[in-house]
Parts: structure tokens; C-alpha cells; sequence
């Protein structure tokens, strides 16, 4: 008898892993029961949950008005929602005291910041130039033509003082953000400066203004700036708060961007250099990409609070949604005991949405630059 011998060709194939490790058990013992303690937190908030959620499903659902023409259902149902003080006023909401008969501008404009928003965000887009040039450029002027009406067009005017809703906080926040960022970037370059005078106003002015609350800057704006003009020139009521705005995001946001630049090794300002890069080709090619990439949580957690606090432009006679909400529930009609809870209960739906929207596509953005990092 000889011996034999058996060599593998191709190599064993892998085995899978342990059913307790994959699968929704395998996510749950990961994430709730790794431990003693996150077993004992898991069960106490289910134990929670199963105690208020039936409740609360009940309020928001089979226990709610859903439609009602006033609010005598609602003051008898004294148990659950009064969706229908929403829908009566949704209009209202969305709107503010703009004319009914022009809503339809108002819709446009949002229709036409969506598109070009979206275009923006996709990374696939063709052309995103020319979006970024209709966006910044172009899109400013035609939505302030609709909104405020022209003339030359024939669109009958609408003072400011008419504008509320949804739209106006989406336009604070949107104005805020777009503008805020830059004149972060700036100022962040500004304090990193070795130029005495250009690092002294940068680090004056972003401690000054981190220093006070955002209503007063809101109240500087508003009642300092027509100081500074001549009455005919004077700015607009609603642009006030829009310039108040930029400038206190500006300051958190520069902070931000110069702990990015601070983040990045020497060598990649050395390799700048050594590539014959002068500064502002340096930083816009080489250090803010990266900078900027890095701090992405801080500044998405910036714009995110930006968006939340534009409930503040209420204090400054601008009816944003937060406000218009509040005036709506001051209607006698509708006085019943749920409309109060109802009326916040959807404002913080409508806040948490747009947030979450901003986190997630952040979330996003960040893992997709990470993996490159990551090679």
C-alpha cells in the first residue's frame, strides 16, 4: 500500500458566522444587551415605552378629530388631537397674511429653491456650476422679484410686513446658511492671519459676537442698522433680522472651520508650498477641502440650531412659523383644550423633520468622504 496525499487547489470556503452574531439578534445583542447595564437600560425604557406609547398612539390617532368645521369637536373631545384645527389652518401657516390670490408666487419660489437645492446636494449632477451660479446668482433676484412683487412685471407689491409661515422660516434659515458659511471661512482665515490688524478685528468681532445672545444681536440689527444709512436707504424690515442672522452664525461657524484648519498636519501646508501654491490657492485647494471635510458633525450641528433658533426672528415683528402657529391658537373659535398641545405637537414635528433631513444627508455626505480616508 503507498501513502497518498491530498493538496488543496482552491482555498476552503468561509464559514458563516455564528447565527447569535448577525441578523436582528446578532444587531440586538450588539447594541441592547452587550452588556448588564444595557440589558437593565433596554428593558426599564421598554417597559417605558409599552406604558405611555399606547396612550400616546391613542391621543394622535382613534382618539383625535380629524376633521371638524370649528372647534366644537374639538372642545368635546378632550382626549386626543384636534387635527383639524391644523388643516383649518394650514394655509394660514404655510402662508401668513400673504394675499391668497398670490400664493402661487410663494410656491414657485420654493418650488424653484427646491430644484436647485437638490441639484446642489446630488453628487451625481451634471453641471453643478452652472446650479451653483442659477442658485447664488440668479435665483436671489427672481425669487425677491416674486415675493415682493415688481411693476415692471406686473405683480401687484407685497409689503414685508405681510410675509409668515412656513416660508419665511424656511427663507431666514436658507439665508442664513448659504451666507453664514463663507463669511465663516473668512473669518476663520481672518484669526489664523499673521497680519496683526486682519487677525485683531477677526478675533474682536467672533468673541463679541459669541459673547452676546442672538436676540440682541436680532435688536441691534434691527434698530442699529437704519442708523447707519440714510433714511431713504434704509433696509427693509425683513432684511434686519436676515443681516443679524448671517453675522451670529458667522462667528460659531468660523470657530469651527479654525478647528478644522488646526486639525490638518503641517505637512499639507508644507506640500502646498512646496508645490509652488500661493495662500489663497493653498487654502482653497489643499487645506479648507480637507478642513471642512473634517468638521462636517460641527457645522451641519450649527446650521441645524440656525434653523431652530429663526423661531427668535418673532420677537423682531417677523411672522415665521412658530409665530403664525401662536396666532393661529389665539382664534376663539377654535379654544378647546387640545388645541394648545396639538399646535406645539406639529410645530416640533415640523422642526424635527427638516433637522433629521439635514442630519442624515450629513451623515451621508461625511461616510461617503470618510472612505476614501479610509483606503
Amino acid at each position: 500500500m503507498t501513502d497518498a496525499a491530498f493538496v488543496r487547489l482552491a482555498p476552503a470556503p468561509a464559514l458563516s458566522p455564528p447565527a447569535s452574531l448577525v441578523g436582528p439578534w446578532g444587531w440586538a445583542r450588539a447594541n441592547l444587551f452587550s452588556s448588564a447595564t444595557s440589558t437593565g437600560s433596554t428593558l426599564v425604557l421598554a417597559a417605558l415605552a409599552l406604558w405611555f406609547l399606547p396612550s400616546l398612539i391613542g391621543w394622535a390617532t382613534w382618539k383625535a378629530v380629524w376633521i371638524a368645521p370649528d372647534g366644537a369637536a374639538c372642545r368635546l373631545a378632550q382626549d386626543g388631537a384636534c387635527w383639524a384645527f391644523v388643516a383649518q389652518k394650514w394655509q394660514y401657516l404655510l402662508y401668513g397674511s400673504y394675499p391668497e390670490s398670490e400664493h402661487w408666487r410663494v410656491n414657485v419660489t420654493e418650488v424653484m429653491g427646491a430644484v436647485l437645492i437638490g441639484w446642489l446636494l446630488w453628487t451625481g449632477a451634471p453641471r453643478k456650476l452652472l446650479g451653483a451660479a442659477l442658485f447664488f446668482f440668479v435665483y436671489p433676484i427672481v425669487a425677491f422679484v416674486l415675493l415682493h412683487g415688481s411693476a415692471i412685471f406686473g405683480l401687484p407689491y407685497v409689503d414685508t410686513i405681510r410675509w409668515g409661515g412656513v416660508f419665511v422660516s424656511l427663507l431666514v434659515s436658507l439665508v442664513g446658511i448659504v451666507f453664514s458659511l463663507p463669511l465663516g471661512v473668512l473669518l476663520a482665515l481672518g484669526r489664523r492671519s499673521t497680519r496683526p490688524v486682519v487677525k485683531a478685528l477677526s478675533v474682536t468681532y467672533i468673541e463679541v459676537v459669541r459673547g452676546v445672545p442672538f436676540i440682541t444681536v436680532l435688536f441691534m440689527a434691527n434698530n442699529l442698522l437704519p442708523l447707519f444709512v440714510p433714511d431713504d436707504y434704509a433696509p427693509d424690515r425683513f432684511l434686519r433680522p436676515l443681516v443679524g442672522t448671517v453675522l451670529f452664525a458667522a462667528a460659531y461657524l468660523a470657530e469651527e472651520v479654525r478647528g478644522g484648519l488646526q486639525s490638518l498636519p503641517k505637512g499639507q501646508y508644507e506640500g502646498a508650498a512646496a508645490l509652488g501654491f500661493g495662500y489663497w490657492r493653498a487654502m482653497g485647494l489643499v487645506a479648507l477641502p480637507q478642513a471642512l471635510t473634517l468638521v462636517i458633525p460641527g457645522i451641519v450641528n450649527n446650521f441645524i440650531g440656525l434653523f431652530k433658533d429663526t423661531t427668535l426672528v418673532s420677537i423682531v415683528d417677523m411672522a415665521d412659523f412658530l409665530s403664525a402657529m401662536d396666532n393661529a391658537m389665539k382664534d376663539t373659535v377654535w379654544s378647546g383644550p387640545t388645541i394648545l398641545v396639538t399646535g406645539y405637537v406639529f410645530a416640533g414635528i415640523f422642526y424635527y423633520v427638516f433637522c433629521a433631513a439635514m442630519s442624515a444627508y450629513a451623515r451621508g455626505v461625511e461616510k461617503r468622504l470618510a472612505a476614501g480616508r479610509n483606503r
